[in-house]
């Protein structure tokens, strides 16, 4: 199935609205818009580029080092490699203001052909953007091209997608960086394992992006971050490959493993990573447990976790999330109609809705330990003031898990901003960084005309504290687009810092949030990372403009 270049997923995929007939009028009445094209999708031909400025002798030298079918200089690879699936970035295409695009497209298949790749670009200044699924929501594969340059090359690692080692007995597997997450998954499932690593991005992300920005999964209170799964990395940078030693833990000084994780390809390429696999789990378990509101919830979640339960989704939405939810509710017919209005009736007599929290709680591994967990889980909620709703609720999101984030092309062609951010911080602190960067985006989008909807969730939980992961619409301000959201990310981020809040628990950092690093890592930290990279890139040609 062909991938929309100028939004996200498959082509022929839409979120079925049809089968959801309350959602627009909870628009309407939210944001007063209405579902009507403001914003049309151009085709490729209508978006001009700026010509290619690598000279015919250097693409020579590029096609023989990986093969004439493994270059392209078409305007169609370089305009979907221009950009990855910011709000910004869908708005400049909506726009036709694509003002940048690398200058070739190159797909090596081997990490020689990347260190040729390299060397060639030190000597000619060539800047080189690594491209994995280019779902990046902070500008990480923008071709950003410094004075002095004489162009830009996008380095795409999809032909590198091989299993390259499994290891059943220490539980490890080695894969090459390119390989996509269905792929990667489809490859340990065939064996008998699993990741368990399962970002909303799963469908089109890769193994290389997974690690070059510390991704997180919608399992992540269960299986780890991605950093928790790396055993051992392989990254080829401008000056020779660097290699950490495959072991379960060293003491063998700071750790260089962590200091790659997250460097978002302006160290170098991460062309390999042995990773810690699971057995497939023999039972897999969702439910809706709905609270009476979102701070009984968020302490349900924290003596779960302190407890030493270790669900595999903890997933809780604030009142204006569960709203929402409600709203997006697929209608059916009949007994099940019928029996889903009256669990609706009830709990809005019981005060529920509207104002409740909903939680979906996921279990997976074997038989016994899942219904251990799940019954642990569920009494601590109802302790809490949780009502369990069943298996449906947590079922039905489980389903469509994946699908939300093609809603998000309708709402822009609608003309409504609409966006996401997130961080992370400890318990005691969560309730009050909540408030405070949801009231500072409320504030940002009414100063801009705009009313304002912004919901939350918590996720990705750890004894410690949680991420917190905002959602925002608003009416987009025609002819001002990115200015009204640089008006409200700026502000977001704000409230997150000034709160003790992270500046990215999972989106990494890439353009958008390079203003705010050194605020968080402060001067030295930020004199380190640039030191680094000043001695594994002397060129300055990895990834320009990204992180530093």
């Amino acid at each position: 199935m062909p991938i929309r270049w100028w939004g996200w997923g498959y082509e022929e995929i839409r979120y079925p609205l049809d089968k959801r007939p309350y959602f627009l009028p909870f628009l309407q009445d939210k944001l007063e818009v209405k579902a009507q094209p403001i914003l049309p999708i151009p085709s490729p031909e209508e978006i001009e580029l700026p010509p290619p400025r690598l000279t015919p002798e250097i693409l020579e030298k590029i096609s023989r080092i990986v093969g004439g079918n493994n270059i392209s200089i078409s305007h169609y690879e370089r305009l979907s490699h221009a950009f990855g699936k910011s709000y910004t970035d869908l708005i400049r295409i909506r726009l036709k203001q694509v003002d940048a695009a690398p200058d070739a497209v190159v797909f090596p298949g081997e990490e020689e052909e990347i260190s040729a790749i390299l060397d060639l670009a030190s000597l000619h200044r060539i800047a080189i953007i690594p491209f994995g699924g280019g779902t990046t929501v902070v500008g990480g594969v923008a071709p950003v091209l410094p004075e002095g340059f004489s162009g830009s090359i996008c380095l795409d690692l999809r032909r590198m997608n091989r299993l390259l080692n499994l290891d059943e007995i220490s539980r490890t597997a080695t894969f090459e960086a390119g390989i996509m997450g269905p792929e990667l998954e489809k490859t340990l499932n065939e064996r008998g394992f699993t990741l368990g690593h399962f970002p909303q991005s799963f469908e089109f992300s890769s193994l290389g992006g997974w690690i070059a920005t510390r991704s997180a999964g919608q399992k992540s209170t269960g299986y780890g971050k991605i950093e928790d799964m790396v055993i051992s990395l392989r990254v080829v940078t401008p000056v020779g490959a660097l290699d950490t030693p495959s072991v379960p833990a060293s003491a063998s000084g700071p750790s260089l493993k962590e200091l790659l994780i997250g460097s978002e390809g302006v160290l170098g390429i991460i062309t390999r990573a042995t990773l810690r696999i699971h057995p497939l789990p023999e039972r897999i378990e969702h439910l809706g447990i709905i609270f009476p509101s979102f701070p009984e919830g968020i302490e349900a979640i924290r003596e779960m976790l302190q407890k030493g339960l270790r669900p595999a989704t903890v997933r809780l939405s604030d009142p204006f999330e569960t709203d929402a939810s409600f709203a997006l509710r697929e209608v059916s017919h009949g007994i099940k109609e019928t029996a889903t209005r009256l669990v609706l009736s009830y709990l809005r007599k019981r005060g529920f809705i509207p104002g409740g929290s909903l939680l979906i709680l996921g279990a997976e591994g074997e038989e016994k330990e899942v219904k251990r967990v799940v019954k642990e889980c569920v009494s601590i909620a109802k302790k809490h003031g949780g009502l369990n709703l069943g298996r449906s609720v947590g079922e039905s999101w489980y389903r469509e898990r994946f699908l939300l984030p093609y809603l998000r092309d309708d709402l822009i062609t609608w003309g409504v901003m609409v966006d996401t951010l997130e961080t992370a911080t400890l318990w005691n602190n969560l309730p009050k960084l909540y408030n405070s960067v949801r009231e500072a985006i409320v504030k940002a989008i009414e100063e801009t005309g705009s009313p304002a909807y912004v919901m939350c969730h918590i996720s990705h939980c750890y004894p410690e504290g949680a991420s917190l992961y905002y959602t925002f619409l608003g009416r987009q301000l025609w002819g001002r687009e990115i200015e009204q959201w640089w008006h409200v990310k700026r502000a977001a981020t704000e409230a997150i810092l000034a709160g003790k809040g992270t500046l990215s628990h999972h989106h990494s950092v890439g353009l958008d949030h390079k203003p705010w690093l050194e605020k968080e890592h402060g001067k030295a930290g930020v004199e380190v990372l640039r030191t680094v990279k000043n001695l594994l890139d002397p060129c300055g040609i990895m990834n320009p403009g990204k992180l530093l």
